[in-house]
């Protein structure tokens, strides 16, 4: 039972193509590598020629069309994470969290168009860079790279079809509600006071994504090759996208990590020593200041 995915169905007056629905390599759009790191590379021209453009410009604000971004960002995660949750929880639910992680029937028609409509979102979420280049804001390494990354990413996981990519994409979807409605509230003037929280809810998430990721890899490694090792059994997806799986979120977990202390563990202020007559200030009745 997927209650709101057949409500959709029946009232959305839209037919897709099979290639929307279906990911067809080289058929469906944004599904070849050349065209992927085309996307990408002109994605990296567009923001740091926008940056240049600017540079003796003032800032714009785009308040209204910033924002109506961050609303389409936010409440489309909101959807997408209840279609996916009301698809794989009755999975769970029957056959238990490691086969609705790892086995390939996770893999359904619906989570494949849930898996593409999250890949199409992250071409969508490269215009926050564009933005932030028209708004003469830095562009962080951790934000060009994060984004652009995270669309290759997604693109690898579907390609190799790798059954726990729902667990990782949940999680995300779940961090985006919140991040996208901080975007849109900031934007119009709101001062929020948990920003910091929210950085520390993305390393949760790496944290979770790679306790997932690395315990499915073992056990998809191990099946096939040391079966005398302990494991579960075998998870579904091809070793390529799974080890790039791995390797790009533990990048992640290391960056937001360093961007978390350096924004917003401010290292102390070093005392300088007292001079004489400063700590001990009552020889004659007065304390100093010092220099």
């Amino acid at each position: 039972m997927a209650p709101l995915a057949d409500f959709l169905l029946a009232h959305v007056p839209i037919t897709l193509p099979t290639y929307l629905t279906s990911y067809v390599p080289g058929v469906t759009p944004f599904s070849t590598t050349p065209t992927v790191l085309a996307t990408l590379a002109a994605y990296l021209a567009v923001i740091f020629g926008t940056q240049a453009f600017m540079k003796n410009k003032q800032p714009h604000k785009l308040t209204p069309l910033f924002q109506t971004h961050n609303v389409i960002l936010s409440s489309g995660s909101l959807l997408l994470l209840v279609l996916m949750l009301e698809e794989i929880l009755p999975i769970m639910w029957t056959d238990g969290i490691f086969s609705a992680l790892c086995a390939e029937k996770s893999w359904t028609p619906r989570m494949e168009f849930y898996y593409m409509v999250n890949y199409f979102f992250k071409y969508l979420e490269l215009l926050d860079t564009v933005f932030l280049a028209f708004k003469k804001k830095p562009l962080q390494f951790l934000h060009v790279f994060h984004h652009s990354a995270t669309a290759l990413l997604c693109y690898s996981q579907l390609n190799g079809r790798t059954s726990i990519s729902w667990a990782v994409i949940v999680l995300n979807l779940a961090v985006h509600v919140v991040m996208y409605y901080y975007y849109y509230a900031t934007a119009g003037g709101a001062k929020i006071w948990w920003k910091k929280y929210l950085t520390a809810m993305q390393i949760t998430q790496f944290v979770i994504d790679l306790v997932l990721v690395y315990c499915g890899t073992y056990s998809h490694m191990a099946a096939h090759y040391l079966p005398d090792l302990p494991h579960v059994g075998d998870c579904a997806g091809s070793e390529p996208a799974a080890l790039f799986g791995c390797g790009l979120l533990t990048s992640y977990l290391g960056l937001f990590i360093n961007f978390y202390f350096q924004t917003y563990k401010k290292p102390t202020a070093v005392h300088k020593p007292k001079v004489n007559g400063v700590a001990n200030g009552k020889a004659n009745g007065t304390a100093h200041k010092t220099e």
